[in-house]
């Protein structure tokens, strides 16, 4: 897979989960606070500094109040914008 692609959805990844947490009016210290990971780490997934495993993405979605699912239809449903 070319490189730029994989970049391309990570970025529409990061965007997803920072859309989230500004829709669930979360900080980034706030969704830290509710998961294993740190506000630095936080920051650097939604620039798309970091790459995100799957369970990270569980966590950071149950701590905005939504699910890995709705996450995952955003996603195949922004393919192609």
């Amino acid at each position: 897979m070319p490189k730029q692609r994989w970049s391309n959805e990570r970025m529409r990844v990061a965007a997803l989960l920072r859309g989230m947490r500004i829709d669930a009016g979360m900080t980034q210290v706030e969704v830290a606070d509710h998961t294993d990971l740190t506000q630095s780490e936080l920051s650097r997934m939604e620039t798309g500094e970091r790459s995100i495993e799957l369970h990270e993405i569980a966590q950071i979605c149950r701590a905005c109040g939504g699910s890995l699912v709705s996450l995952a239809e955003q996603f195949e449903n922004s393919v192609g914008d």
